[in-house]
C-alpha cells in the first residue's frame, strides 16, 4: 500500500496526485511533472490517471497504445520513480475531453444509449476492456506492479440512467482479472446514488462546506471504512468567451488541511492538468453550449507547462511539516524561450485546397460527421466538415447545425465540431455536422458533396510545396497559412500568440497544438520544445476569418482575464 503522511490527529493518510492522462514518450514536461510529486513527501506518493477510450480505439476494433498513448510505459515510469498508481479506466472518464472519452463512432447507432447496459454499448465496452485489461492486469500490485486501486466508471451517481450499469462495469473489471481495491467517485449531486456494494465510495469536491456534508454521508453508509476525497478540485477549467478561473492558493491550503484533519485521504485534481492538444477538448451544455479552451492549465498545482506555482510551494511546505523528514531538492524547471516573430509567407485558400483532398462523399441528404462513410466505416470524430450543394434561388436557410457553421456562395456550409459534451444528461445527443435536412424556403436541399476536414497528419501531406502561393493582399478565407520557424540551438518550450488573428487551429511539424480564438480567455498556445527541431520547423495555421501579420512567441503563458472561484 502507499506510503503516507500523518495528519494532525496522527492517522496515516495516503497522499495522491492526478494527471489528466498519459503522454510519456514525446514530452519531458510530464516526466518532470511526475518527478515533482516526490518533492511533497519523502515517502512515495500515488498517481491517479484516466485512460481515454476515444484515443485508444479511434476506429472500432483498432487499438493504439503506441507513442504518446503508451499506457504501460506511463505506469511503469511512475513505478520507476517511486509512485503507486490509481487507474481510472472508465469507460466514461469525463475529464473535460470530447464525449467524456467515449469514441464518437458509438453514435453511429441512432438508438445508442451511452453509459447503460444497452447492447450496442456493452458489446463495444466488452471488446475494449478485453484489450485494455490484458495490458492492465500484469501491472497490478498483486502481480508486482504499481497499480493499487481501480475506479469503476466515473461520477455515475449524477447520471444514474440504468441501475444495472455499474454492477455490469464492476463485473467486467473483475472477470478480466482486476483484483485490486475498487472505487467509485461522485460529487455532491450524485454521491447518494453512486454508492454500490463491494466498492469503496469516494467523493469529489472543492469547498470545506461540501467536505462536511459528504463525509457525514460516507460515514452513515460506510461506517469505519477509509475515507477518501478522490477529486479535490485545485482550480477549474475554462470555456471560450468566459474568464480564466482561478482558486486562491491560501483557500486551497485551508481545504487540504481540513480534509486531512477529517481523517481522509486526498487526491489533488488537478496536480498537473496539461493541454487539450488537437481537437480533444470537451464542452458543457446546460443553459447554453460552451466549449472548453485548449489549455487545461486548470490553475492546478503545476502549470500547463509543468512549472511551479504558489499552490505548489504552499502545499510542499505544508506536507513537509507533516512528514517529519527533510524533503528532497526540487527539480529544475524546463527552460522557456521567446522565439523571433514568424511571418507566414505562403497561403492556400480552403476552396483551392479542395481539389487536392480525397474525393468527397456524395449524398442525397446531409450526413452528420459520425455517420460519414469514411475511416473504414467509423465516420469522422474531430475537426471540420464541409457541406456543398447548389441552389437555384435566394431565400431563407434553416436547419440544425452542430456546433458552428458558416455559409458561402454556391452553398457551402463549413461546420466545426467544437467539442462534444463531456458531462451531463445529453451525451447521447452529441452528433456533429448537419443534423437532418437543411431547408431553403422550407424545401429540403438535395445532392450534397461532403468533405471531411479532420486535419490529421495525412491531411496536410496532400499539400506539397507547389500547391501553395504567396499571400495575396486580400486573402480569401477560410485559408491555410504556411511559415517556417528557424531554431539554431536546442529547442525549448515556448508559447505561441496569434494577436490579430481571429479563430483557427495551429499545426507545428504536423502536431496539432489546438484551437485559438480571439474571444478568449486563452491568448497563447503551449508549444513543447519536444515537438520542435533544431533547424527549420513547419508552422501551418488554419484561419477561418482574419489573419494577423505575424505569429509571436513568449516565455510566459497568457490565459486571460482571471476570475476567482467562489
Amino acid at each position: 500500500m502507499p506510503s503516507s503522511v500523518r495528519n494532525r490527529n496522527e492517522k496515516w493518510v495516503p497522499k495522491r496526485h492526478q494527471l489528466k492522462f498519459a503522454f510519456p514518450s514525446d514530452s519531458l514536461t510530464l516526466l518532470f511533472s511526475v518527478s515533482k510529486l516526490l518533492n511533497f513527501l519523502a515517502p512515495p506518493a500515488s498517481l491517479a490517471g484516466y485512460v481515454p477510450w476515444n484515443l485508444h480505439e479511434p476506429e472500432r476494433g483498432k487499438f493504439d497504445f503506441s507513442g504518446n498513448l503508451d499506457l504501460e510505459a506511463f505506469v511503469l515510469m511512475a513505478a520507476e520513480i517511486g509512485l503507486w498508481v490509481i487507474l481510472r479506466p472508465g469507460p466514461y472518464i469525463c475529464s473535460e475531453i470530447d464525449l467524456g472519452g467515449l469514441p464518437s463512432w458509438l453514435l453511429q447507432d441512432s438508438g445508442m444509449r451511452l453509459r447503460t447496459t444497452y447492447k450496442g454499448f456493452t458489446e463495444a465496452v466488452d471488446l475494449y476492456f478485453d484489450h485494455l485489461m490484458s495490458r492492465v492486469v500484469p501491472l497490478q500490485y498483486k502481480h508486482g506492479g504499481p497499480i493499487i486501486a481501480v475506479q469503476v466508471e466515473n461520477e455515475y451517481g449524477s447520471y444514474n440512467r440504468d441501475p444495472a450499469y455499474m454492477p455490469y462495469i464492476k463485473k467486467a473489471l473483475e472477470d478480466r482479472g482486476i483484483v485490486e481495491l475498487l472505487l467509485t467517485s461522485d460529487n455532491k449531486d450524485g454521491l447518494q446514488k453512486g454508492v454500490m456494494d463491494g466498492v469503496l465510495a469516494t467523493i469529489n469536491l472543492q469547498s470545506q462546506h461540501e467536505l462536511q456534508l459528504l463525509t457525514n454521508f460516507l460515514l452513515s453508509v460506510q461506517r469505519v471504512q477509509p475515507k477518501m476525497v478522490m477529486e479535490y478540485w485545485t482550480g477549474w477549467f475554462d470555456s471560450w468567451g468566459g474568464p480564466h478561473n482561478i482558486l486562491d492558493s491560501s483557500e486551497v491550503l485551508k481545504t487540504v488541511s481540513a480534509i486531512l484533519d477529517a481523517g481522509s485521504s486526498i487526491n489533488l485534481y488537478m496536480f498537473h492538468g496539461g493541454t487539450n492538444f488537437g481537437f480533444i477538448n470537451g464542452a458543457m451544455h446546460f443553459h447554453e453550449y460552451k466549449s472548453d479552451v485548449t489549455s487545461y492549465d486548470y490553475d492546478a498545482v503545476l502549470t500547463e507547462a509543468g512549472d511551479y506555482t504558489a499552490k505548489y510551494f504552499k502545499l510542499r511546505g505544508f506536507f513537509g511539516s507533516l512528514s517529519g523528514v527533510p524533503l528532497p531538492p526540487q527539480p529544475d524547471l524546463l527552460p522557456k524561450t521567446a522565439y523571433e516573430p514568424l511571418r507566414p509567407n505562403l497561403y492556400l485558400s480552403l476552396w483551392d485546397a479542395l481539389q487536392y483532398m480525397e474525393e468527397p462523399v456524395n449524398s442525397e441528404k446531409p450526413v452528420n460527421m459520425e455517420n460519414l462513410p469514411i475511416n473504414n466505416g467509423n465516420g469522422q470524430s474531430f475537426g471540420y466538415t464541409l457541406y456543398e450543394t447548389t441552389i437555384a434561388s435566394s431565400g431563407i436557410l434553416s436547419g440544425l447545425v452542430r456546433d458552428r457553421g458558416q455559409g458561402y456562395t454556391r452553398l457551402r456550409i463549413l461546420v466545426e465540431n467544437r467539442g462534444r459534451v463531456n458531462y451531463g444528461d445529453n451525451i447521447d445527443d452529441q452528433r456533429k455536422g448537419l443534423i437532418g435536412n437543411i431547408y431553403l424556403n422550407d424545401s429540403p436541399l438535395k445532392k450534397f458533396r461532403i468533405y471531411s476536414l479532420d486535419m490529421k497528419k495525412s491531411f496536410f501531406q496532400r499539400f506539397s510545396v507547389d500547391k501553395w502561393s504567396p499571400i495575396p493582399e486580400e486573402p480569401m478565407f477560410p485559408a491555410f497559412f504556411l511559415g517556417a520557424l528557424s531554431i539554431s540551438l536546442s529547442p525549448f518550450d515556448t508559447f505561441m500568440k496569434l494577436e490579430g488573428w481571429e479563430k483557427g487551429v495551429v499545426f507545428v511539424n504536423g502536431q496539432n497544438l489546438g484551437r485559438y480564438w480571439n474571444i478568449g480567455p486563452q491568448e497563447t498556445l503551449y508549444l513543447p520544445g519536444a515537438w520542435l527541431d533544431q533547424g527549420i520547423n513547419q508552422v501551418i495555421v488554419f484561419e477561418e476569418k482574419m489573419a494577423g501579420p505575424v505569429i509571436q512567441f513568449t516565455e510566459t503563458p497568457h490565459l486571460g482575464r482571471s476570475q476567482y472561484l467562489d
